[in-house]
């Protein structure tokens, strides 16, 4: 009993004078996805002091909730993928929420929701969730309803075609072929700019343009080169071909406009931006899955008209 106690007391010491000084405290943490380096870098993230969260009500609430509501996917390999056996979701998205959820709690405790090309206004909007992170790229109609911290990440768009096909070598070769698309996304306008002469096949989501592709409902398949990406990790079937194409969408996270979220997330990325954070989980996540080596520089906070 007098060895805990000697262990405890330091430890609380410590705690108390981190939070009296104003800095930011690191914890061991318990989150468990099965990756070794994913773990340690969701536990080693950052603990917010008490002064900081109680400046912002979102992350007061959040902190009183004692669960961060997250809209997401699900089904991205790279960005936020769900194990089936354990319930567990990881990736550069999913380790984002996790670790904004470490650094508001002291626990990377998130609460997923399945979103929608169709939903993710709504859901953030109506305080459904907390925020929406899901390639979520920042444009000016979605501003018109929620507001986006960030961004945090961005892509061009690329083309996936079938494995086999030989006739379609970029962009410039979709002229009078069918072309899925994520429906009310940015490849909708993406397409008609670089290949107005294709026709558009809107469908929901990722998963249903990309099984639209394998099943030869469609000749390619249009989106930001990151989402295309996960098609290649896990299916052989499928390849990126040409180089990536038109203005880099800018990833955001959505938020209600009611809120003083915006400001809080924002400073959140910049520290996490600047500490190695965000390098580390991109290693881990996209770079791990996909073998590239040479990591982005994260963009601009505010840099997508978005301040």
């Amino acid at each position: 009993m007098k060895f805990k106690q000697l262990i405890v007391i330091p430890a609380l010491a410590l705690s108390i004078a981190l939070v009296a000084a104003g800095c930011t405290a690191k914890s061991s943490g318990s989150f468990s996805s099965g990756d070794a380096t994913y773990d340690a870098i969701i536990n080693g993230g950052a603990v917010a002091d008490k002064a900081t969260i109680d400046a912002n009500a979102w992350a007061k609430a959040i902190k009183a909730a004692g669960v961060l509501k997250v809209g997401a996917t699900k089904t991205s390999n790279l960005f936020s993928l769900q194990d089936p056996a354990t319930g567990v979701v990881t990736g550069f998205d999913a380790g984002l929420s996790q670790l904004l959820a470490r650094y508001i709690i002291g626990d990377a405790k998130t609460e997923v929701t399945q979103v929608t090309v169709d939903t993710r206004e709504s859901l953030a909007a109506d305080h459904q969730v907390d925020m929406v992170i899901a390639t979520y790229s920042i444009t000016a109609k979605r501003m018109e309803k929620i507001n986006f911290a960030g961004p945090y990440y961005s892509s061009q768009a690329a083309v996936l075609v079938q494995a086999s096909n030989t006739a379609i070598k970029s962009v410039d070769d979709l002229a009078g072929k069918q072309v899925a698309t994520q429906a009310n996304s940015t490849g909708v306008t993406t397409i008609q700019q670089f290949a107005p002469q294709a026709t558009i096949v809107p469908l929901p989501d990722h998963a249903q343009c990309l099984a639209a592709l394998q099943q030869g409902r469609v000749d390619a398949y249009v989106i930001d080169q990151t989402l295309l990406l996960n098609a290649t990790v896990s299916n052989k079937d499928v390849k990126i071909v040409g180089d990536p194409f038109g203005p880099a969408d800018a990833y955001g996270i959505g938020v209600a406009k009611d809120t003083d979220a915006k400001a809080f997330i924002d400073a959140w990325l910049q520290k996490i931006e600047a500490d190695g954070t965000w390098l580390k989980l991109w290693k881990a996540t996209i770079g791990a899955r996909t073998g590239f080596t040479n990591a982005p520089n994260p963009p601009a906070i505010n840099s997508a008209g978005n301040g």
